[in-house]
Parts: C-alpha cells; sequence; structure tokens
C-alpha cells in the first residue's frame, strides 16, 4: 500500500496539491520478484540501493556529477517520479537466443537543485528478472552546454566481494583476467564480475555507449566502487549538450555462474535496429583466413617473397573454403603502404588483384572479407571512408575487419575516451550506408550496439589465441578461455580466433596454443561470435578429421543453455542452430582434468538425435600431448546422460543431429 502511495504521490502530487512536498524515496521490483532498487534522496543527495530478497545487495551509493560549473549531486529536490511497465519480445538478426523478452519494471526520478542555475537531472532505473539498470538523463534547460569533469555513481557492494577484472589501461583490452579481493585502489575496466560471500554473482558494465566515455571503476580501500570515466587528453570526460542521455549502468545478478551467460538485460537496453534492409544482406558465418601464418611469420603482412594476401594464394583459401562449407575467406595484407604504415584502403597490393579475387570468391559462393588496418591513424582511415567502403560495395564485398593496433589513437586519444566512442560510431554506420558488415579489432569495449547496427557483427577487445604464437608469457595459459565469457563474453560477440590444429612454432617455440585439439573444437561453441574463425592455416586442416566440426559447426543459434560453470574451472555450453532442431555442445575446463555428467534434458522430449562426440583421447593433456581426439558417435534423446572426460586444458564438442 505504501508504494503505492508513493507511486500516485509521485506522479500526480505537484499537478494537484502545488507546493506540496515530493516523496524522497520509491522503489522498484522485477517482475519475477528477487530483487528491488531503491532511490532515496538523502539529506538533498540522490542515492540507490539494491536489495536481494529482502537483504541488501548494493549499500546506499552515490549518484552525481562533477561539471565544469559546480557539483551536480546536492541540493536536490524530487520533483516528480513515474513509473512504468515493459512486457515485450523481439527477433535478433543474429545471436545466442532468435526471441528476447523485454520485461522489466521502470522508475524516473526528475530531480532539480536548489541553487540558482536550478539544474534539472533525470534517473532511469530498471529492474529485470536478471538484473538492474540505471542511466541519466539532462533535460533540455540552460544553459544547455555540459562539460563533465567526473561521474559519480558508486557501487557499494558487500564487504569480502571478490572480482575477476582486468586493469581499466590495459591495451585493447588485452589481458588475463585475474581474481582478487575488491578492496583496493585499482581502477578496472567494464565488466567487472564479482563473486559476493553469499556466493551471488553480479556482472557490472554498461549499455548504450554511443556519444559518451567509456566506463571503468576505481576500487577504495572498502570494496566500494567509483565510476572512472576514460578521459579526453585535456582531462574532461564528457562534452555534451542537453538534451541528451548517458549510457545505462548494469548489473546482471545471477545465483549461480551459467545464469551470467543468459542475460540479455544489456541488448534490451539498447534501442531496436536502425537498418531497415538488414535482413537482406545481414548474415552470420564461419571463416578461414591468411592470418595465423602471419603470426607464425611463415607469411608476411607486406609485399615480400613471402607475401601471404596474394591473388594466387587468397583463391586457395577460398577453394578449400568452398569445399568444407566455410562462409569467408580474410586476407590480412591485401592492401598498398604495409611498410609505412600509412595505409590505403583502395589501391591493392601489386600480386594482389581485388576485383580478380572478389569475383571468384561469388562463383565459389564465399564472402571475401576484407582488411583495414589503421595502427590508431583515424585521421587517415576517416578519410578514405566513403571511398573505402565504395570500393567494397562495388565489388560486392560485404565483410570488412577493421584494426587498430594499441589502446592509443595516434593522436593520444584512448580508444575508450569519447573521441574514440564517436570515431567507432562513425565507422559502423558509414559501412551500414555502404551494406558492410564489420569485425572490429582494437575497439572499445562492446555494449550492445549490435542492436542497434547489427552489421557491427562481432569485436576483438580480448586477449585472443593469436597471443599463442608470440606471447612472451608463453600464450593464454588454459584457465582463461574458462574464464572470459563471464567477463569480457557478457560485453558482446567476440573475435577469440580458436581453431588452431598445430600447436608447433618454431619462431617462438616457447610460446603456443595451451589446450588440447579438441578444446580448440568446442571453442567455437563455448566463444560466440556470430563470424567464428577457424584460425589456422589450410594445410593443418587438410584431410584431418577432426575439421568436421568446425566445417559443420553454425554462427547464428536459435537456444542457449549452460548445463555447468565454474568460473576460471570449467564451462559447458549446448546451443541449438537457429531454424534447426539440430543442438552443438561445447565443453572446457582449466589446468585440471575434468569429468562430468551431461544431461541432454535440454533436447525436444521424444526424439531421437545422432551425437557425434569429439573428446579428448587416452593420454591427452595439452603440456605433453595436446593432439589425440576420439571420435565415436552414439543415438540419443532428452533421457540421455553423456558422460565426459576432460583432459588438462581439454574440451570435448558434440554434434547433435535430430533423426
Amino acid at each position: 500500500m505504501k508504494r503505492n502511495f508513493l507511486r500516485l504521490y509521485g506522479v500526480l502530487g505537484l499537478g494537484l496539491l502545488g507546493g506540496c512536498a515530493s516523496p524522497q524515496s520509491d522503489e522498484i521490483t522485477a517482475p519475477g520478484g528477487g530483487h528491488t532498487i531503491r532511490f532515496e534522496l538523502h539529506d538533498g543527495r540522490p542515492t540507490y540501493c539494491v536489495l536481494r530478497d529482502g537483504n541488501s545487495l548494493i549499500g546506499r551509493s552515490a549518484l552525481g556529477f562533477e561539471l565544469s560549473d559546480g557539483l551536480l549531486a546536492d541540493d536536490f529536490r524530487v520533483t516528480k517520479i513515474r513509473h512504468r511497465s515493459y512486457d515485450d519480445s523481439w527477433v535478433q538478426l543474429w545471436g545466442e537466443d532468435s526471441l528476447v523478452r523485454n520485461r522489466c519494471n521502470e522508475m524516473t526520478v526528475a530531480l532539480e537543485q536548489r541553487s540558482e542555475n536550478r539544474r534539472r537531472l533525470e534517473i532511469v532505473f530498471r529492474a529485470y528478472d536478471d538484473g538492474v539498470a540505471l542511466r541519466y538523463r539532462f533535460p533540455e534547460q540552460q544553459p544547455d552546454s555540459v562539460v563533465i569533469l567526473d561521474e559519480l555513481t558508486e557501487f557499494a557492494l558487500p564487504a569480502g566481494s571478490r572480482g575477476w577484472s582486468i586493469p581499466w589501461d590495459t591495451g585493447a583490452y588485452e589481458g588475463i583476467y585475474k581474481l582478487k579481493p575488491l578492496a583496493s585502489t585499482e581502477t578496472l575496466a567494464v565488466p567487472v564480475t564479482v563473486q559476493t560471500p553469499d556466493n551471488l554473482y553480479l556482472a557490472l558494465h554498461e549499455a548504450a555507449l554511443t556519444d559518451y566515455a567509456s566506463l571503468n571503476l576505481r576500487c577504495d580501500s572498502t570494496g566500494r566502487l567509483h565510476s572512472f570515466l576514460t578521459p579526453w587528453k585535456s582531462g574532461v570526460k564528457v562534452y555534451a549538450r542537453a538534451p541528451f542521455p548517458t549510457p545505462w549502468r548494469t548489473m546482471i545478478i545471477a545465483e549461480k555462474p551459467g545464469d551470467l551467460l543468459l542475460s540479455r538485460m544489456m541488448l534490451n537496453l539498447n534501442e531496436p535496429c536502425r537498418i531497415a534492409d538488414a535482413e537482406e544482406w545481414i548474415r552470420p558465418g564461419r571463416y578461414i583466413g591468411i592470418w595465423w601464418g602471419m603470426h607464425l611469420k611463415h607469411y608476411t603482412w607486406h609485399e615480400s617473397p613471402t607475401h601471404g594476401a596474394t591473388t594466387e594464394n587468397t583463391k586457395r583459401y577460398i577453394d578449400f573454403a568452398a569445399a568444407h562449407n566455410i562462409d569467408g575467406v580474410l586476407a590480412e595484407g591485401w592492401n598498398k603502404d604495409w611498410y609505412s604504415w600509412k595505409f590505403d584502403f583502395c589501391r591493392s597490393a601489386s600480386d594482389f588483384d581485388l576485383e580478380e579475387v572478389a569475383r571468384y570468391a561469388a562463383e565459389k559462393g564465399v564472402m571475401f572479407i576484407s582488411h583495414h588496418e589503421t595502427d590508431g591513424d583515424f585521421e587517415t582511415y576517416e578519410r578514405q571512408l566513403d571511398s573505402a567502403f565504395a570500393l567494397c560495395q562495388k565489388h560486392g564485398i560485404r565483410f570488412v575487419k577493421t584494426g587498430y593496433c594499441g589502446g592509443v589513437f595516434r593522436n593520444g586519444e584512448r580508444h575508450g575516451s569519447q573521441f574514440g566512442v564517436r570515431h567507432y560510431r562513425k565507422v559502423i554506420e558509414t559501412a551500414a550506408r555502404y551494406r558492410v558488415m564489420i569485425d572490429n579489432h582494437e575497439p572499445v569495449m562492446p555494449t550492445g550496439l549490435q542492436r542497434t547496427y547489427p552489421n557491427l557483427m562481432t569485436q576483438e577487445g580480448v586477449r585472443g589465441q593469436e597471443w599463442d604464437a608470440w606471447s612472451s608469457d608463453g600464450g593464454n595459459p588454459p584457465s582463461h578461455t574458462t574464464v572470459v565469457p563471464f567477463t569480457r563474453g557478457l560485453a558482446g560477440p567476440m573475435d577469440f580466433t580458436p581453431g588452431t590444429f598445430d600447436f608447433t612454432n618454431e619462431k617462438h617455440p616457447g610460446t603456443r596454443v595451451r589446450t588440447t585439439l579438441a578444446k580448440q573444437l568446442a571453442l567455437s561453441v563455448v566463444l560466440y561470435s556470430p563470424w567464428q574463425m577457424a584460425s589456422d592455416m589450410i594445410e593443418n586442416y587438410e584431410n584431418h578429421p577432426a575439421f568436421a566440426f568446425l566445417s559443420a559447426c553454425p554462427a547464428s543459434w536459435g537456444e542457449t543453455v549452460v548445463p555447468e560453470a565454474e568460473i576460471g574451472s570449467y564451462v559447458t555450453i549446448a546451443r541449438r542452430e537457429r531454424g534447426s532442431a539440430d543442438w552443438y555442445v561445447g565443453s572446457i575446463t582449466n589446468e585440471e582434468p575434468h569429468d562430468l555428467q551431461l544431461d541432454l534434458s535440454f533436447l525436444a522430449p521424444g526424439a531421437r538425435y545422432r551425437a557425434t562426440l569429439y573428446e579428448d583421447g587416452p593420454e591427452a593433456d595439452y603440456r605433453t600431448n595436446p593432439y589425440p581426439v576420439t571420435i565415436r558417435e552414439e543415438i540419443v534423446t532428452a533421457d540421455s546422460i553423456l558422460p565426459l572426460h576432460l583432459a588438462p586444458g581439454g574440451g570435448a564438442a558434440i554434434r547433435i543431429v535430430k533423426l
């Protein structure tokens, strides 16, 4: 009764009662119950807290801003509180699920400062069954110029919480996520995934980053997290003009790790698709590329006697793709000026015929994937954007991989600054006009923009498999891929580039892929990307029976389930192919072996399936014997239990076809 009274009072009180005081607090609860987000104006300061089953999950936490012309965090009064609910569903063009339900309760609190300039601010709260979110809106007002020096949003987590994170200034987010107590003085990049002392899991991130600085979190000695926005070189965080909204601050809430992977809250907080004809030309797929050989120093990116991206070699890869159900071929190094790193995106290398390669690929039913490496030289790239994408359109090239090498543009601005966010947005919008899909490497951390612009297919922003070719620390540890689905993976699709079959490296003998071969297969299911790479050189795939799994495995899904997961230890994910009754399963472990009884109850009741299992062979071990793979078939139903043994650093991949 009290809550209903406050709601009515908040919406109607000012209009009906004139100068009577507004409510100073209100709350919303998730439609299915469980957690509540509560707003309170505490001595003129806006705050919020989150309750889980009536108990504190996020303690009283500050809200507001430090602006260039004063503090926007106190001396407020509430002018109105509005409530509304949403319950609708929408279909993803591609994704981990085909149908997404958007069900939440929303509360908007309108505030006005009592000071002379009477600055106004709105705070929007949403409670979903899988978490909570909040954002700010600067309504139309004078002065309309807003210069943000700091965002003051806090997250008062339970004492003793631990989190998986990387430092905020990790170059291009390519770091190893480490589990540590949050009580420190570090500044962390989001997503930050937290385990509370009560064994709840929280993933803190942001959604709908469009014209703002990316979010980071600064820890204090108590474990309280404070917002830290990636700055411009000037130190200013955001330049804006009212009216405008900020990105959403998101908190996925889960009782077990696997449920984090099933949240679609971030997508729901982004705008619907803006590309009217998206279904006509945007599609997911699987690709190979002239890429891994450069990292192994078998090929060069630049023109040379060992240049990788020649017309002849690219055609060879296209032939392989056409013969093995592979949708695309990437050719890095096809263009001019790799020697100078002042790239030309419209002129081919002397030994590469773009028109002929594009024609040949189309003839074979394969998509040629172009490559635009910029080395962070955004000025050169932006001057050529329209001509480069027009060239793609002319030759029927629908997919471009972009790259920015490092975490700073050549002008010194960071990728995650408002400057960087604006640049990446310009690229994806320009690409959309020319019907070009994008795989963006060295990006700003994704925040769900792929719902609005589904031509943003996948991004890097993770320490991917290329590190296994040359990293001085020996490559990614086996635990790495049991963590990134629960951290970077929560931000959106990632081009991790699994699928290596030959782990030797003559140029860097101390560095190699630290998995078994079966785990390389499993990663294609575990690590989601709508354009999924089979990373190795095609010579290593020829006549290899295990390649049949990669050749068959799709890249877009109708349904996803997580039978088991323990962050940093193991994870098993099952996905149903979109538009099909067939399922694919990937199961991986860390440095330790892992045994599981895989319950197939996610299959359709009463149906029979043929399961083809690709398992670690006897004596398989990522350290000493990574290659053995046992391939076997079983007839299974929803009542079946499959026992699986994963070797150290190992995995299992399963294709389940309905009979």
